[in-house]
């Protein structure tokens, strides 16, 4: 039996657009990468500022994965139930986390009733998730090093060597880095910047 802790964690690899038409109306899916709060309001709120004259954007997003998850919803002024609830439904069924999407409709004239809104938000849902280009989350940890000058190079090395970035610098008696690291390389690459500067080299929590 598989553990679903040991599933890929998937999260959506870029932002996707697409359309479709029910009965009139047109229903805009918009949807993109939010690893927090404040990234899927702030799209959301983009989304509103693109397109002001539509009549709804229902909305929904899932921050985070698994058990650690932050979920909302918007019917936006639809029927209780008729657009919020079936964009997020697709939006579990998809497997992804840090995702938010906005679906803006344009109302042709025609009322599409209670099960034709759930439809075509579902659909809407589902034609955008069809497209969105996907990759895996990586756990990261951010960590300081303090080591001698002389190091400061090699340790650079080290840092791009196992897929880091350098956050912070800071050259004082010795040289300070803040730099982030997948979880999975925090190990080995400790290891490594002991044998480099002959143990005189600090890796710690940041």
């Amino acid at each position: 039996m598989t553990n679903n802790a040991d599933l890929p964690k998937l999260i959506p690899a870029g932002p996707a657009r697409s359309e479709i038409r029910a009965s009139n109306s047109r229903f805009i899916a918009s949807a993109a990468p939010s690893a927090t709060v404040a990234a899927a309001r702030a799209f959301i709120a983009g989304v509103r500022a693109e397109m002001p004259d539509a009549s709804h954007h229902v909305y929904a997003y899932i921050v985070g994965h698994g058990a650690t998850t932050t979920l909302s919803m918007t019917d936006d002024g639809e029927p209780p139930g008729t657009a919020g609830r079936p964009v997020m439904a697709v939006l579990k069924g998809s497997g992804l986390g840090d995702v938010a999407l906005v679906i803006t409709r344009y109302f042709g004239g025609t009322l599409l009733g209670t099960g034709g809104l759930v439809r075509a938000y579902g659909d809407a849902a589902k034609a955008v998730l069809a497209i969105l280009p996907r990759a895996e989350k990586i756990d990261r940890r951010a960590l300081s090093v303090t080591l001698p000058y002389a190091a400061y190079e090699p340790a650079r090395r080290l840092v791009a060597a196992h897929a880091g970035s350098i956050l912070e610098e800071t050259f004082a008696a010795d040289v300070w880095l803040r730099i982030s690291l997948p979880l999975a390389e925090v190990a080995a690459f400790a290891a490594e910047i002991a044998e480099a500067t002959a143990g005189h080299g600090r890796v710690e929590a940041s």
